[in-house]
């Protein structure tokens, strides 16, 4: 058999029983029963890939990178901790030798109503993010850098609106919904359960992978920021332009040049 390696992006706020932002925060509330989720849900879809005989590298994705406990995933699987100033961002490290990517604990994007934690890279300063005038995710962004660099996205789990709009950007993606929001809280899977059905559907999207997402000319993005000043900070860069008071926009011709103008963005 010919043995591959797939990407697994991992996050902190599509795991299942995670609801308040002090669950997904380094000391916070409940944030050591988070973490053991968020590693036990990344085991199971490792488990799916070794099963089939192949290799898993995993990316820690959240907030300081530094989450998953290696000790929790099967032997063999490689973490990749802490963040390494790449423009891959939750992608850094995938090129065209993996098979696949597979996204772990992904979740609702700014200017949804889909999550208590729903937000785009930065909760504080982005109300929403928009590429080619639909909503963007951090699934949106992460499975586009994937295209760039050849390789299909071809499983998410976390919450049903993210697994709902993946669905809409690649249908051909196996999705593994372990919750759902009501108003302020959410709806979840037992813990056991929502591994078991991580561990079911990326054997299932391993067997039956999505194929390579289409990639368009251009991408306009479109930030709208929390802060008026972040605003005018932004409009130092000569190719970004003002929309409305809160919004600024950008046209990039690959994901890459999206993830480094959105960072520059960000950090306005």
């Amino acid at each position: 058999m010919n043995q591959k390696t797939y990407f697994i992006s991992v996050d902190m706020e599509g795991v299942t029983d995670v609801t308040a932002w002090c669950e997904t925060e380094k000391n916070g509330e409940d944030y050591e029963r988070a973490r053991r989720q968020m590693s036990l849900e990344t085991a199971a879809a490792c488990q799916a890939i070794l099963e089939a005989g192949h290799l898993a590298v995993v990316r820690d994705g959240h907030d300081y990178a530094r989450n998953v406990l290696h000790e929790l995933l099967p032997r063999g699987v490689k973490l990749m901790r802490g963040w390494a100033c790449h423009p891959g961002s939750m992608m850094a490290g995938v090129d065209e030798k993996y098979a696949g990517a597979l996204y772990v604990g992904y979740h609702s994007p700014a200017g949804t109503n889909g999550s208590p934690l729903a937000h785009t890279m930065n909760k504080n300063k982005v109300r929403w993010l928009k590429i080619n005038r639909k909503i963007a995710s951090e699934f949106t962004l992460n499975s586009l850098y994937a295209a760039q660099m050849g390789v299909p996205s071809i499983f998410i789990s976390g919450d049903e609106t993210i697994c709902r709009l993946a669905s809409g950007e690649i249908p051909q993606i196996t999705t593994a919904p372990v919750k759902e929001c009501r108003g302020n809280s959410t709806f979840n899977l037992h813990p056991a359960d929502a591994i078991d059905l991580i561990k079911e559907k990326a054997a299932e999207a391993l067997k039956n992978p999505a194929p390579l997402r289409p990639l368009p000319e251009e991408y306009v993005m479109e930030v709208c920021l929390t802060s008026h000043q972040s605003v005018r900070t932004a409009l130092a860069h000569p190719a970004i332009r003002q929309t409305d008071d809160s919004t600024v926009s950008y046209t990039a011709r690959s994901p890459k040049e999206v993830n480094v103008m959105f960072e520059y963005i960000l950090q306005c």
